[in-house]
């Protein structure tokens, strides 16, 4: 049986999907569904349990926690503009860390969810080195971020002081991922989901001016990766069953706004239309112009599949679920 965290949620509820897919239905779901639609995220979906985040340890305790034989850890609190410092430690950091020691005691497989927001503003690069100092050195912009890079080096430091760890110990560090069933999110929604729901309810199509002279409106620059190019790696890594590491996740390459914001206008079959707004003084500080993956070190660890280029993803997201009446994966 494979444990997926966060399964309810935008990334989890696709790996769901691709197991599923693959054959898999002994999955145990650990996530809260709460008010709202995100259940519907797993509407077509079928697993073995449903677990609370509260309960999960007490479940893994019990019998069936002896059937686990992987871990796929995606669920925290993933808004980059939560405040609240306490809420997130629990859920982002003290929550991943009780879950890495019980893959550790069991020693199954465990692969989690790390972020390019621990980059920070992009001054010491993208470059995936795990070697302590080096990831000792960057400065993450916000509290998500934040918590993020502070689980990194815990399992960093662990390793570097022999410390037990799971057989497979990798963390992915997410660009700008995009797909279906984002729905749920609101405002942490990707911008292709905006545009497209910008469009299609005849609203102007506005992007951030820049505020930095290097860089024109619009052309501010971003490494955006396909949600199904995620669950591909993540399906890759479970087959893998041993190794560590702490990988890039994107697409490898960086693109503008304008060009993410083009690309479904052509998927709609729609000239591109496209106004500038101000920057929120309060993002300002906090904004990455340029990012890009550098995913060599995932290459080196096996995975050679191609990456769904920009205007591809966008099309297959738009004309295979947005535009349809069940946006739902």
């Amino acid at each position: 049986m494979i444990l997926v965290t966060g399964a309810a949620g935008f990334i989890g509820s696709n790996i769901v999907a691709d197991l599923n897919e693959a054959g898999r239905t002994d999955l145990v779901l650990c996530d809260l569904l709460r008010q709202g639609h995100k259940w519907l995220n797993l509407r077509k979906r079928a697993f073995a349990e449903l677990v609370p985040p509260a309960e999960l340890f007490d479940w893994l305790r019990g019998p069936g926690g002896r059937r686990i034989t992987a871990v796929v850890h995606m669920g925290a609190n993933s808004s980059t503009m939560a405040s609240d410092g306490d809420e997130v430690m629990q859920r982002n950091f003290r929550f991943s860390c009780q879950l890495l020691d019980w893959a550790t005691t069991a020693q199954v497989p465990f692969i989690y969810a790390s972020s390019a927001a621990t980059y920070g503003d992009g001054a010491q690069g993208y470059e995936d080195d795990f070697a302590f100092p080096q990831l000792r050195r960057l400065l993450p912009l916000n509290l998500y971020g934040w918590s993020k890079h502070i689980f990194d080096l815990a399992v960093v430091e662990r390793r570097n002081r022999g410390e037990a760890l799971p057989p497979l110990c990798v963390g992915l560090k997410f660009f700008n991922v995009y797909g279906p069933n984002e729905g749920h999110k609101g405002a942490m929604q990707s911008v292709v989901s905006k545009v497209f729901r910008s469009i299609t309810e005849g609203e102007p199509v506005t992007l951030f001016r820049s505020h930095r002279p290097e860089y024109a409106d619009g052309l501010q620059m971003r490494d955006f990766v396909y949600v199904r190019d995620v669950c591909r790696v993540v399906l890759h890594l479970l087959a893998q069953r041993q190794g560590f590491g702490i990988f890039n996740l994107g697409s490898g390459v960086a693109r503008t706004w304008v060009d993410l914001a083009s690309a479904v206008f052509a998927a709609m079959g729609r000239p591109p239309e496209i106004g500038f707004i101000d920057m929120p003084e309060a993002l300002r500080e906090k904004y990455q112009y340029y990012t890009r993956a550098d995913i060599g070190r995932l290459r080196g660890f096996g995975y050679n599949a191609d990456m769904e280029t920009l205007e591809a993803g966008v099309a297959d997201y738009v004309t295979g679920y947005l535009s349809r009446p069940d946006s739902y994966r």
